[in-house]
Protein backbone atom coordinates (compact mmCIF):
# COMPACT_ATOMS: atom_id res chain seq x y z
CA UNK A 1 0.00 0.00 0.00
CA UNK A 2 1.22 3.58 -0.43
CA UNK A 3 2.06 5.67 1.93
CA UNK A 4 0.28 7.90 3.84
CA UNK A 5 1.50 11.54 3.96
CA UNK A 6 1.69 13.81 7.34
CA UNK A 7 -0.52 16.29 7.11
CA UNK A 8 0.14 19.05 9.39
CA UNK A 9 -2.04 19.35 12.49
CA UNK A 10 -3.53 22.55 11.81
CA UNK A 11 -5.00 21.53 7.92
CA UNK A 12 -6.38 18.07 9.83
CA UNK A 13 -10.41 17.91 9.68
CA UNK A 14 -12.37 16.01 11.78
CA UNK A 15 -14.24 13.02 10.29
CA UNK A 16 -18.24 14.59 9.93
CA UNK A 17 -20.72 11.81 11.54
CA UNK A 18 -23.67 10.97 9.12
CA UNK A 19 -26.88 12.06 10.73
CA UNK A 20 -30.25 11.00 8.71
CA UNK A 21 -32.52 13.32 10.37
CA UNK A 22 -35.14 15.28 9.40
CA UNK A 23 -32.57 18.29 8.99
CA UNK A 24 -30.44 16.01 6.45
CA UNK A 25 -31.13 16.49 2.73
CA UNK A 26 -32.26 12.41 2.56
CA UNK A 27 -34.81 14.07 5.03
CA UNK A 28 -35.91 16.78 3.13
CA UNK A 29 -36.27 14.94 -0.20
CA UNK A 30 -38.23 12.74 1.30
CA UNK A 31 -40.91 15.43 3.29
CA UNK A 32 -40.47 17.51 -0.61
CA UNK A 33 -41.87 14.39 -2.43
CA UNK A 34 -44.29 13.59 0.46
CA UNK A 35 -45.84 17.23 0.71
CA UNK A 36 -46.17 17.70 -2.96
CA UNK A 37 -47.77 14.33 -3.69
CA UNK A 38 -49.79 14.90 -0.38
CA UNK A 39 -50.58 18.02 -2.04
CA UNK A 40 -51.50 16.32 -5.43
CA UNK A 41 -53.68 13.90 -3.57
CA UNK A 42 -55.34 16.67 -1.96
CA UNK A 43 -55.99 18.48 -5.12
CA UNK A 44 -57.75 15.48 -7.15
CA UNK A 45 -59.28 14.32 -4.41
CA UNK A 46 -60.91 17.94 -3.90
CA UNK A 47 -62.00 17.97 -7.44
CA UNK A 48 -62.95 14.72 -8.30
CA UNK A 49 -65.77 14.64 -4.97
CA UNK A 50 -66.92 18.18 -6.41
CA UNK A 51 -67.12 17.02 -9.50
CA UNK A 52 -69.23 13.85 -8.26
CA UNK A 53 -71.16 15.98 -6.56
CA UNK A 54 -72.37 17.92 -9.27
CA UNK A 55 -73.08 15.76 -11.31
CA UNK A 56 -75.23 13.81 -8.64
CA UNK A 57 -77.23 17.17 -7.87
CA UNK A 58 -77.52 18.06 -11.36
CA UNK A 59 -79.33 14.88 -11.79
CA UNK A 60 -81.43 15.72 -8.78
CA UNK A 61 -82.00 18.84 -10.31
CA UNK A 62 -83.12 17.87 -13.45
CA UNK A 63 -85.74 15.98 -12.28
CA UNK A 64 -87.09 18.22 -10.30
CA UNK A 65 -87.02 20.67 -13.20
CA UNK A 66 -89.03 17.79 -15.25
CA UNK A 67 -91.87 18.00 -12.54
CA UNK A 68 -91.95 21.05 -12.02
CA UNK A 69 -92.43 22.20 -15.67
CA UNK A 70 -95.03 19.49 -16.25
CA UNK A 71 -96.86 21.10 -13.15
CA UNK A 72 -96.29 24.49 -14.69
CA UNK A 73 -97.68 23.34 -18.24
CA UNK A 74 -100.62 21.16 -16.97
CA UNK A 75 -102.76 24.26 -16.12
CA UNK A 76 -104.35 22.40 -13.10
CA UNK A 77 -105.93 23.81 -10.07
CA UNK A 78 -105.98 22.91 -6.68
CA UNK A 79 -109.51 21.18 -6.90
CA UNK A 80 -108.32 19.26 -9.61
CA UNK A 81 -105.24 17.75 -8.09
CA UNK A 82 -107.77 16.89 -5.03
CA UNK A 83 -109.73 14.67 -7.53
CA UNK A 84 -106.87 13.21 -9.17
CA UNK A 85 -105.31 12.82 -5.68
CA UNK A 86 -108.48 10.28 -4.92
CA UNK A 87 -108.24 8.60 -7.76
CA UNK A 88 -104.63 7.55 -7.08
CA UNK A 89 -105.67 6.97 -3.40
CA UNK A 90 -108.32 4.66 -4.72
CA UNK A 91 -105.32 3.32 -7.35
CA UNK A 92 -103.13 2.78 -4.50
CA UNK A 93 -105.44 0.60 -2.39
CA UNK A 94 -107.29 -1.70 -5.06
CA UNK A 95 -103.57 -2.05 -6.97
CA UNK A 96 -100.06 -3.44 -6.35
CA UNK A 97 -97.67 -1.14 -5.90
CA UNK A 98 -95.63 -0.42 -9.30
CA UNK A 99 -92.77 1.01 -10.28
CA UNK A 100 -94.09 4.96 -10.59
CA UNK A 101 -94.84 4.72 -7.34
CA UNK A 102 -93.57 7.93 -4.99
CA UNK A 103 -90.86 7.33 -3.69
CA UNK A 104 -90.27 7.52 0.61
CA UNK A 105 -87.43 10.51 -0.45
CA UNK A 106 -89.39 12.46 -2.10
CA UNK A 107 -91.88 15.60 -0.26
CA UNK A 108 -94.73 17.03 -1.87
CA UNK A 109 -96.76 19.56 -0.37
CA UNK A 110 -99.28 22.29 -1.19
CA UNK A 111 -99.34 25.96 -0.02
CA UNK A 112 -101.15 28.97 0.06
CA UNK A 113 -100.01 32.86 -0.79
CA UNK A 114 -98.64 32.82 2.80
CA UNK A 115 -96.29 29.87 2.93
CA UNK A 116 -98.74 27.40 4.86
CA UNK A 117 -99.41 24.03 3.86
CA UNK A 118 -102.99 23.26 2.98
CA UNK A 119 -104.65 19.98 2.74
CA UNK A 120 -104.63 17.98 -0.23
CA UNK A 121 -107.19 15.52 -1.11
CA UNK A 122 -108.91 16.05 2.50
CA UNK A 123 -105.74 14.56 3.96
CA UNK A 124 -104.13 17.22 6.32
CA UNK A 125 -100.33 18.14 5.72
CA UNK A 126 -98.15 15.98 7.77
CA UNK A 127 -95.55 16.87 9.89
CA UNK A 128 -93.21 16.77 7.31
CA UNK A 129 -94.38 18.78 4.85
CA UNK A 130 -95.53 21.29 6.94
CA UNK A 131 -91.56 21.18 7.76
CA UNK A 132 -91.16 21.91 3.77
CA UNK A 133 -93.48 24.75 3.70
CA UNK A 134 -91.60 26.45 6.95
CA UNK A 135 -88.17 25.73 4.89
CA UNK A 136 -89.34 27.45 2.26
CA UNK A 137 -89.90 31.06 3.43
CA UNK A 138 -91.01 32.30 0.12
CA UNK A 139 -92.95 30.07 -2.17
CA UNK A 140 -92.93 32.62 -4.94
CA UNK A 141 -89.30 33.24 -5.20
CA UNK A 142 -88.81 29.47 -5.39
CA UNK A 143 -91.30 28.94 -7.94
CA UNK A 144 -89.80 32.10 -10.07
CA UNK A 145 -86.23 30.37 -9.95
CA UNK A 146 -84.90 28.15 -12.48
CA UNK A 147 -82.46 26.30 -10.47
CA UNK A 148 -83.73 24.07 -7.12
CA UNK A 149 -82.18 25.46 -3.78
CA UNK A 150 -81.02 23.93 -0.82
CA UNK A 151 -83.05 23.21 2.30
CA UNK A 152 -82.78 21.82 5.66
CA UNK A 153 -85.98 19.21 6.65
CA UNK A 154 -86.01 17.45 10.26
CA UNK A 155 -82.15 18.15 10.30
CA UNK A 156 -81.94 16.29 6.81
CA UNK A 157 -80.82 18.26 3.57
CA UNK A 158 -83.02 18.10 0.32
CA UNK A 159 -83.49 20.13 -2.78
CA UNK A 160 -86.29 21.88 -3.31
CA UNK A 161 -88.39 23.82 -6.09
CA UNK A 162 -91.69 24.91 -6.41
CA UNK A 163 -94.48 25.39 -8.99
CA UNK A 164 -97.54 27.69 -9.61
CA UNK A 165 -100.93 26.42 -10.02
CA UNK A 166 -103.49 27.97 -11.89
CA UNK A 167 -105.70 29.00 -9.12
CA UNK A 168 -102.41 30.86 -7.18
CA UNK A 169 -101.64 27.96 -5.13
CA UNK A 170 -97.92 26.96 -5.02
CA UNK A 171 -96.79 23.37 -4.78
CA UNK A 172 -93.76 22.41 -3.49
CA UNK A 173 -91.04 19.88 -4.68
CA UNK A 174 -88.33 18.45 -2.24
CA UNK A 175 -85.94 15.82 -3.11
CA UNK A 176 -83.37 14.62 -0.68
CA UNK A 177 -79.77 14.46 -0.86
CA UNK A 178 -78.98 12.74 1.84
CA UNK A 179 -77.73 9.64 0.14
CA UNK A 180 -75.79 11.91 -2.03
CA UNK A 181 -73.79 13.27 1.01
CA UNK A 182 -73.19 9.95 2.19
CA UNK A 183 -71.83 8.30 -1.17
CA UNK A 184 -69.82 11.38 -0.92
CA UNK A 185 -68.65 10.72 2.63
CA UNK A 186 -67.88 7.50 1.30
CA UNK A 187 -65.41 8.52 -1.10
CA UNK A 188 -64.00 11.05 0.94
CA UNK A 189 -63.01 8.07 3.34
CA UNK A 190 -61.51 5.44 0.37
CA UNK A 191 -59.55 8.39 -1.14
CA UNK A 192 -58.15 9.52 2.34
CA UNK A 193 -56.90 5.33 3.06
CA UNK A 194 -56.06 5.19 -0.77
CA UNK A 195 -53.89 8.57 -0.21
CA UNK A 196 -52.55 7.76 3.21
CA UNK A 197 -50.96 4.17 1.98
CA UNK A 198 -49.45 5.98 -1.05
CA UNK A 199 -47.31 8.26 1.04
CA UNK A 200 -46.56 5.81 3.38
CA UNK A 201 -45.27 4.19 0.05
CA UNK A 202 -43.89 6.99 -1.70
CA UNK A 203 -41.98 8.03 1.52
CA UNK A 204 -40.60 4.33 1.75
CA UNK A 205 -39.77 4.47 -1.90
CA UNK A 206 -38.31 7.52 -1.68
CA UNK A 207 -36.14 6.90 1.65
CA UNK A 208 -34.38 3.76 -0.66
CA UNK A 209 -34.11 5.62 -3.58
CA UNK A 210 -32.17 8.75 -1.67
CA UNK A 211 -29.97 6.29 -0.08
CA UNK A 212 -28.90 4.51 -3.08
CA UNK A 213 -28.76 8.39 -4.74
CA UNK A 214 -26.60 10.04 -1.93
CA UNK A 215 -24.06 7.08 -1.77
CA UNK A 216 -21.79 8.60 -4.02
CA UNK A 217 -22.14 11.79 -2.23
CA UNK A 218 -21.59 9.92 1.57
CA UNK A 219 -18.18 8.00 -0.76
CA UNK A 220 -17.07 11.75 -1.35
CA UNK A 221 -17.75 13.24 2.66
CA UNK A 222 -15.84 9.75 3.40
CA UNK A 223 -12.48 10.59 1.17
CA UNK A 224 -12.26 13.82 1.86
CA UNK A 225 -12.66 13.12 5.68
CA UNK A 226 -9.73 10.12 4.46
CA UNK A 227 -7.77 12.70 2.40
CA UNK A 228 -8.06 15.30 5.91
CA UNK A 229 -6.48 12.42 7.90
CA UNK A 230 -3.22 12.20 5.23
CA UNK A 231 -3.96 9.98 2.95
CA UNK A 232 -4.25 11.11 -0.55
CA UNK A 233 -4.49 8.39 -2.03
CA UNK A 234 -7.79 8.02 -1.71
CA UNK A 235 -10.25 8.66 -4.73
CA UNK A 236 -14.06 8.47 -4.87
CA UNK A 237 -15.16 4.99 -6.49
CA UNK A 238 -17.23 5.09 -9.35
CA UNK A 239 -21.45 3.86 -8.42
CA UNK A 240 -23.17 1.45 -9.83
CA UNK A 241 -25.65 3.43 -11.48
CA UNK A 242 -24.62 6.80 -11.16
CA UNK A 243 -26.65 10.04 -12.10
CA UNK A 244 -24.43 12.41 -15.18
CA UNK A 245 -24.45 15.49 -12.16
CA UNK A 246 -22.99 13.47 -9.86
CA UNK A 247 -20.56 11.82 -12.18
CA UNK A 248 -19.60 14.99 -13.11
CA UNK A 249 -18.76 15.86 -9.65
CA UNK A 250 -16.92 12.65 -8.71
CA UNK A 251 -14.70 13.19 -11.97
CA UNK A 252 -13.85 16.58 -11.38
CA UNK A 253 -13.44 15.79 -7.48
CA UNK A 254 -10.85 13.00 -8.67
CA UNK A 255 -9.15 15.51 -11.08
CA UNK A 256 -8.80 17.99 -8.23
CA UNK A 257 -7.62 15.37 -5.49
CA UNK A 258 -4.89 14.07 -8.20
CA UNK A 259 -3.74 17.68 -8.61
CA UNK A 260 -3.89 18.52 -5.21
CA UNK A 261 -1.54 14.92 -4.29
CA UNK A 262 0.48 16.05 -7.15
CA UNK A 263 0.96 19.77 -5.75
CA UNK A 264 1.94 18.00 -2.46
CA UNK A 265 4.12 15.66 -3.60
CA UNK A 266 5.71 18.28 -5.87
CA UNK A 267 6.15 20.51 -2.59
CA UNK A 268 7.66 17.77 -0.53
CA UNK A 269 10.02 16.77 -3.06
CA UNK A 270 10.77 20.25 -3.69
CA UNK A 271 11.49 20.98 -0.02
CA UNK A 272 13.72 17.32 -0.04
CA UNK A 273 15.84 18.34 -2.99
CA UNK A 274 15.97 22.01 -1.50
CA UNK A 275 17.56 20.84 1.26
CA UNK A 276 19.76 18.42 -0.07
CA UNK A 277 20.83 21.28 -2.70
CA UNK A 278 21.55 23.76 0.37
CA UNK A 279 23.46 20.65 1.92
CA UNK A 280 25.68 19.42 -1.36
CA UNK A 281 26.14 22.94 -2.18
CA UNK A 282 27.66 23.21 1.25
CA UNK A 283 29.51 20.88 1.61
CA UNK A 284 30.74 21.55 -2.20
CA UNK A 285 32.07 25.21 -1.17
CA UNK A 286 33.78 23.93 2.14
CA UNK A 287 36.16 21.58 0.24
CA UNK A 288 38.22 24.41 -1.75
CA UNK A 289 37.50 26.86 1.25
CA UNK A 290 39.13 23.99 3.74
CA UNK A 291 42.18 24.01 1.26
CA UNK A 292 42.57 27.56 0.79
CA UNK A 293 42.19 28.36 4.42
CA UNK A 294 44.51 25.88 5.00
CA UNK A 295 47.21 26.77 2.95
CA UNK A 296 46.90 29.98 4.24
CA UNK A 297 47.42 28.69 7.81
CA UNK A 298 50.57 27.47 6.72
CA UNK A 299 51.60 30.55 4.92
CA UNK A 300 50.88 32.92 7.66
CA UNK A 301 52.77 30.22 10.17
CA UNK A 302 55.78 30.36 7.75
CA UNK A 303 55.89 26.63 7.48
CA UNK A 304 56.18 27.54 3.53
CA UNK A 305 60.00 28.10 3.47
CA UNK A 306 61.01 26.48 0.24
CA UNK A 307 59.94 28.64 -2.95
CA UNK A 308 58.94 25.46 -4.62
CA UNK A 309 56.40 24.46 -1.78
CA UNK A 310 55.00 28.22 -1.96
CA UNK A 311 54.50 28.15 -5.63
CA UNK A 312 52.86 24.17 -5.12
CA UNK A 313 50.57 25.97 -2.53
CA UNK A 314 50.00 28.61 -4.62
CA UNK A 315 48.74 26.80 -7.52
CA UNK A 316 46.70 24.44 -5.56
CA UNK A 317 45.39 27.72 -3.92
CA UNK A 318 44.16 28.89 -7.25
CA UNK A 319 43.36 25.69 -8.26
CA UNK A 320 40.52 25.67 -5.41
CA UNK A 321 39.85 29.29 -5.81
CA UNK A 322 38.99 28.24 -9.97
CA UNK A 323 37.02 25.45 -9.06
CA UNK A 324 35.47 27.46 -6.56
CA UNK A 325 34.36 29.98 -9.15
CA UNK A 326 33.05 27.59 -11.62
CA UNK A 327 30.84 26.19 -8.81
CA UNK A 328 29.57 29.53 -8.18
CA UNK A 329 28.83 30.14 -11.89
CA UNK A 330 27.08 27.12 -12.40
CA UNK A 331 24.42 27.45 -9.37
CA UNK A 332 24.21 30.90 -10.46
CA UNK A 333 23.30 29.56 -14.02
CA UNK A 334 21.21 27.05 -12.01
CA UNK A 335 19.29 29.42 -10.29
CA UNK A 336 18.80 31.82 -13.27
CA UNK A 337 17.07 28.75 -15.10
CA UNK A 338 14.75 28.32 -11.83
CA UNK A 339 13.68 31.74 -12.87
CA UNK A 340 12.92 30.79 -15.97
CA UNK A 341 14.34 34.01 -17.81
CA UNK A 342 13.72 35.08 -21.42
CA UNK A 343 16.36 33.43 -23.53
CA UNK A 344 17.56 35.72 -26.88
CA UNK A 345 16.57 34.01 -29.65
CA UNK A 346 17.77 34.71 -33.06
CA UNK A 347 18.54 31.85 -36.01
CA UNK A 348 21.80 29.78 -34.78
CA UNK A 349 23.66 27.55 -37.18
CA UNK A 350 23.46 24.25 -34.77
CA UNK A 351 25.90 22.64 -37.22
CA UNK A 352 28.32 24.63 -36.73
CA UNK A 353 28.03 24.94 -33.11
CA UNK A 354 28.39 20.97 -32.83
CA UNK A 355 31.60 21.13 -35.14
CA UNK A 356 33.17 23.36 -32.66
CA UNK A 357 32.36 21.63 -29.98
CA UNK A 358 34.09 18.28 -31.55
CA UNK A 359 36.75 20.74 -32.53
CA UNK A 360 37.11 21.54 -29.09
CA UNK A 361 37.70 17.59 -28.17
CA UNK A 362 39.77 17.09 -30.27
CA UNK A 363 42.15 19.65 -29.33
CA UNK A 364 41.62 18.61 -25.13
CA UNK A 365 42.01 15.29 -26.46
CA UNK A 366 44.07 14.60 -29.77
CA UNK A 367 44.12 10.72 -29.07
CA UNK A 368 39.85 10.38 -28.84
CA UNK A 369 38.45 9.52 -31.71
CA UNK A 370 35.70 11.85 -32.45
CA UNK A 371 32.57 11.35 -35.31
CA UNK A 372 30.60 14.46 -36.44
CA UNK A 373 27.24 13.72 -38.32
CA UNK A 374 26.44 17.15 -38.66
CA UNK A 375 26.74 18.68 -42.85
CA UNK A 376 25.66 21.42 -44.15
CA UNK A 377 23.59 24.52 -42.24
CA UNK A 378 20.75 23.95 -39.90
CA UNK A 379 19.23 26.81 -38.60
CA UNK A 380 16.80 27.12 -35.43
CA UNK A 381 15.49 29.80 -33.23
CA UNK A 382 17.78 29.18 -30.26
CA UNK A 383 19.87 31.22 -27.34
CA UNK A 384 23.23 30.45 -28.94
CA UNK A 385 24.83 30.93 -25.75
CA UNK A 386 22.66 28.12 -23.91
CA UNK A 387 23.23 25.83 -26.48
CA UNK A 388 26.92 26.34 -27.02
CA UNK A 389 26.72 25.83 -23.03
CA UNK A 390 24.30 22.37 -23.44
CA UNK A 391 27.08 21.27 -26.04
CA UNK A 392 30.31 21.96 -23.97
CA UNK A 393 28.46 20.43 -20.86
CA UNK A 394 27.75 16.79 -22.69
CA UNK A 395 31.24 17.19 -24.26
CA UNK A 396 32.66 18.33 -21.12
CA UNK A 397 31.01 14.78 -19.35
CA UNK A 398 32.21 12.73 -21.77
CA UNK A 399 35.29 13.80 -21.64
CA UNK A 400 35.84 13.90 -17.38
CA UNK A 401 33.93 10.05 -17.08
CA UNK A 402 35.13 8.09 -19.85
CA UNK A 403 38.58 6.75 -20.97
CA UNK A 404 40.38 8.95 -23.35
CA UNK A 405 40.65 6.50 -26.37
CA UNK A 406 36.93 5.52 -25.83
CA UNK A 407 35.04 6.98 -29.16
CA UNK A 408 32.26 9.65 -29.30
CA UNK A 409 30.03 11.21 -32.13
CA UNK A 410 27.86 13.76 -32.08
CA UNK A 411 25.03 13.94 -34.32
CA UNK A 412 22.34 15.87 -35.51
CA UNK A 413 19.22 15.92 -37.45
CA UNK A 414 15.80 16.92 -38.45
CA UNK A 415 12.39 14.96 -38.33
CA UNK A 416 9.19 15.88 -38.24
CA UNK A 417 9.42 19.29 -37.15
CA UNK A 418 12.06 19.08 -34.20
CA UNK A 419 15.84 19.14 -34.19
CA UNK A 420 17.95 16.13 -32.31
CA UNK A 421 21.29 16.52 -31.18
CA UNK A 422 22.54 13.49 -30.00
CA UNK A 423 26.31 12.55 -28.41
CA UNK A 424 27.09 9.25 -27.96
CA UNK A 425 29.81 7.71 -26.88
CA UNK A 426 31.61 4.10 -26.27
CA UNK A 427 32.04 4.12 -22.19
CA UNK A 428 31.79 1.85 -19.43
CA UNK A 429 27.55 3.29 -19.20
CA UNK A 430 25.47 3.79 -16.19
CA UNK A 431 23.33 1.37 -14.18
CA UNK A 432 19.45 1.67 -14.29
CA UNK A 433 19.13 3.66 -11.06
CA UNK A 434 21.99 6.41 -11.67
CA UNK A 435 20.62 7.32 -15.04
CA UNK A 436 17.34 7.79 -13.21
CA UNK A 437 19.46 10.56 -11.31
CA UNK A 438 21.56 11.42 -13.83
CA UNK A 439 19.80 15.38 -14.06
CA UNK A 440 19.91 15.88 -10.02
CA UNK A 441 21.90 18.20 -9.34
CA UNK A 442 25.39 17.42 -7.03
CA UNK A 443 24.76 14.01 -8.40
CA UNK A 444 28.09 12.16 -9.50
CA UNK A 445 27.87 9.00 -10.78
CA UNK A 446 29.69 6.48 -8.43
CA UNK A 447 31.69 9.70 -6.53
CA UNK A 448 33.45 10.93 -9.49
CA UNK A 449 35.15 14.16 -10.61
CA UNK A 450 32.90 17.29 -11.34
CA UNK A 451 30.64 19.31 -9.20
CA UNK A 452 27.13 17.44 -10.16
CA UNK A 453 25.69 19.94 -11.93
CA UNK A 454 26.45 19.95 -16.02
CA UNK A 455 23.80 17.54 -16.49
CA UNK A 456 21.51 19.64 -14.28
CA UNK A 457 22.33 22.59 -16.41
CA UNK A 458 21.74 20.73 -19.86
CA UNK A 459 18.27 19.80 -18.94
CA UNK A 460 17.41 23.18 -17.81
CA UNK A 461 18.78 24.84 -20.48
CA UNK A 462 16.87 22.49 -22.60
CA UNK A 463 13.78 23.09 -21.14
CA UNK A 464 14.23 26.71 -21.14
CA UNK A 465 13.86 26.07 -24.95
CA UNK A 466 10.72 23.91 -25.13
CA UNK A 467 12.62 20.79 -25.97
CA UNK A 468 13.74 17.27 -24.44
CA UNK A 469 16.38 15.51 -23.07
CA UNK A 470 16.43 11.57 -22.87
CA UNK A 471 19.47 9.41 -21.81
CA UNK A 472 19.87 6.12 -23.26
CA UNK A 473 22.31 3.31 -21.49
CA UNK A 474 23.20 0.59 -19.86
CA UNK A 475 26.85 -0.89 -18.11
CA UNK A 476 29.18 -1.60 -20.99
CA UNK A 477 27.14 -0.02 -23.42
CA UNK A 478 27.75 3.36 -23.02
CA UNK A 479 26.07 6.71 -22.60
CA UNK A 480 24.21 8.04 -25.22
CA UNK A 481 22.22 11.89 -24.39
CA UNK A 482 19.84 13.13 -27.22
CA UNK A 483 18.45 16.54 -27.32
CA UNK A 484 15.30 17.22 -28.97
CA UNK A 485 14.24 21.03 -29.48
CA UNK A 486 11.47 22.44 -31.71
CA UNK A 487 12.93 24.75 -34.69
CA UNK A 488 11.38 27.39 -33.61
Amino acid sequence: MPARLKIPARVRLRRPLCRHGIHSLRGQLTLANVGLLALGIVVATAVSLMGMRHYLLDQVDTELAKTRESLGSSQLTMQQIDSLSALAFVRDRMLPPTDESPKPDSIFTAVDGTGKAVAIAGFKPTGTQRALAAAVHDPHALAADSEPHDVTVHGAAYRATGARLADGTYVLLATSTDALHKGIAKALKLDVTIGTLLLALLACLTMFSVRRRMRPLEDMVETSSAIAEGDLTRRVPSSHHPTQEVEQLRLALNSMLHQVESAYRTRERSAAQLRRFVGDASHELRTPLSAIRGYLQLYEKGMLTDPAERKRAWDRMNGEADRMGRLVDELLTLARLDQRPELRFKNVDLSRLVRDAAEDLRAQQPGRPVSVGADGTLLVQADESGLRQVLGNLVGNVRTHTPAEVPVRLGLERADGVVRLCVTDEGPGLPEEDAARIFDRFFRAGGGAGSGLGMAIVHGVVAAHGGEVAVRTAPGEGLAVTVTLPTR
